[in-house]
């Protein structure tokens, strides 16, 4: 197997914004060829609120991407989240015009692109759309129906809808710092890919993903995708409740999060004590440890069951035997596994990504920070390995096929934006 096309990831975050470029090499693992991080400026909750500063992050990071893997990055695949973002289940049909031939990608094609012309809400639009398993002339369960007979070909669908507004933004943002967007993704969509192994998948699993400004939840089981939800609070919220807490300010309140911060204060003893410096002047403030962890504690507690109702909503609390997996930033707190299955009572492990890491990645990507990164590489290559698939596909059937126009909102997106240049 030769190492394959290069693909970029840009995780738009709240807290910063990553550019991570790769590839995957000839034993099937991704290889990491560099990466960029820089100040999320202009995001707030996942949905960008200053359009100047967000390039200004974006082309920052996408520089210093650029420089250490040797790339010049022009096409990028783009995780789109926030509060917005919601998922439904559907199941769409279509009739065949002849029963006697064999289901094909271009029925598939055609089935998943009708998809898109749901009615939605006003200022609504489906962002994608997943099948999850196909049903032939009333057959259900199947996952691969191309080569089988049937007159009627339908599948229920997992599909994800946001504002329109706030993804042209991300679009608008991306373009103006001089790239091209390959592909909108979701981000828990990405984090799964880079954190989750297929056995999890099938036995039933809770990907939750602790941002900065949002928690996003990604529920499997058998395989298949069940469940999404984005919860509107992240590591942020806990920046603010200790900065307020404490009488300190944020920059102070992000560093004893970060360095001291426990999501257990009964892990933490009354006589630890940090001291943090005064405003000028002023004298130094001390502060103990278990206070600290109380803080943290009581907006986690409240994060966990947000994220322990989702799973409750979504039908599936009872058939996920893998428990739950945390990764995001905010997964890098102490003790926060054991508050999450205290809570809970489900298993909890902490999702680093390097599933599907080359064995020479250096240990801060295999941070569950990077998991959104990583996985929108992950997942730009698997679609665009998909995409070559079909077309030689394609080609093989007939010679003179033209190339397939892509649907759906994406391209609704692009070409908003082309008519706006004009």
């Amino acid at each position: 197997m030769k190492s394959s096309e290069i693909i970029v990831g840009l995780d738009i975050g709240t807290t910063k914004i990553a550019a991570i470029v790769g590839r995957r090499n000839e034993f099937g693992k991704i290889e990491i060829l560099g990466s960029g991080k820089s100040p999320s400026l202009g995001v707030r909750r996942g949905v960008v609120s200053n359009i100047e500063n967000t390039v200004k992050s974006i082309r920052a990071a996408v520089e210093e991407a650029s420089e250490r893997s040797g790339v010049d990055i022009r096409y990028v695949n783009v995780g789109i989240a926030g509060q917005h973002i919601k998922s439904l289940q559907h199941r769409g049909g279509i009739i065949r015009n002849s029963r006697e031939e064999e289901i094909n990608q271009a029925d598939i094609d055609r089935l998943h692109s009708s998809m898109f012309n749901l009615a939605m809400s006003p200022g609504e639009e489906i962002i994608d759309v997943i099948p999850q398993e196909f049903i032939i002339d009333g057959e259900p369960g199947l996952k691969e129906p191309i080569g089988m007979l049937g007159n009627s070909l339908e599948a229920n669908f997992h599909i994800i809808t946001g504002q329109t507004t706030a993804a042209k933004n991300i679009y608008k943002c991306v373009k103006k710092a001089g790239l091209e967007v390959v592909e909108l993704i979701l981000e828990p969509l990405a984090s799964s890919a880079a954190c989750l192994s297929e056995e999890e998948k099938e036995a039933g699993v809770v990907l939750v993903d602790i941002g900065g400004g949002t928690t996003d939840i990604a529920i499997f089981q058998d395989g298949i995708i069940r469940h999404t939800a984005v919860i509107p609070f992240g590591g942020e919220i806990i920046t603010e409740d200790i900065k307020e807490g404490c009488s300190i300010i944020r920059k102070h309140a992000e560093e004893l999060k970060v360095r001291f911060g426990s999501a257990l204060a009964s892990e933490n003893r009354d006589e630890e004590i940090v001291s943090i410096p005064g405003l000028r002047g002023r004298p130094a403030r001390e502060i103990t440890l278990k206070n600290l962890a109380s803080i943290i504690q009581a907006r986690m507690e409240e994060i966990i069951e947000y994220v322990y109702f989702e799973i409750k909503n979504s039908g599936y609390e009872r058939k996920l035997i893998a428990g739950i997996v945390l990764t995001g930033g905010g997964a890098q707190l102490k003790h926060i596994s054991q508050l999450t299955q205290f809570i809970t009572g489900m298993d909890t492990r902490i999702g680093y990504p390097n599933e599907h890491l080359a064995k020479e990645v250096g240990r801060e990507m295999a941070s569950p920070m990077y998991a959104t990164g990583i996985g929108l590489v992950i997942t730009g290559m698997e679609r665009f390995e998909r995409e070559l698939v079909k077309e030689n596909m394609l080609t093989r059937n007939d010679r003179k096929a033209p190339r397939r126009e892509k649907s759906g909102f994406f391209e609704k997106i692009k070409n908003w934006f082309e008519e706006e240049q004009i």
